[in-house]
């Protein structure tokens, strides 16, 4: 029982250091943007596959890319497999998937189960 509280706590404070990582990479992204005079925006809207389940689950991810700079979380279809977002640097959208997929998601997965 311990083990299990000490290995969720360190999955919670794995997380954290993880979100504000990407936080900080999306404002230095956005604040170069703004100070330079050319544009690399390539913006578009994405579909992304989940793998989470429960109502908590599909709200975290939702709040968090939305409070990510650059991103937005636009809606999630009806059967809750797939959230549309919005980005405003979309290089490789198969790129922009994995990160989410690998990164945010597995992330919150690890935290809430």
């Amino acid at each position: 029982m311990i083990k299990q509280i000490f290995k969720k706590i360190l999955h919670i404070i794995g997380f954290l250091f993880f979100y504000i990582k990407e936080v900080i990479i999306a404002n230095f992204r956005i604040a170069y943007e703004i100070i330079t005079p050319t544009h690399n925006m390539k913006p578009g809207v994405l579909a992304i596959p989940l793998d989470l389940k429960t109502d908590l689950e599909i709200l975290t991810i939702n709040n968090l890319i939305t409070m990510t700079p650059g991103t937005l979380s636009l809606d999630v279809s009806t059967d809750r497999k797939v959230i549309y977002i919005h980005a405003m640097y979309i290089d490789d959208p198969d790129e922009i998937r994995r990160q989410i997929r690998v990164g945010l998601e597995r992330k919150i997965m690890e935290v809430t189960r």
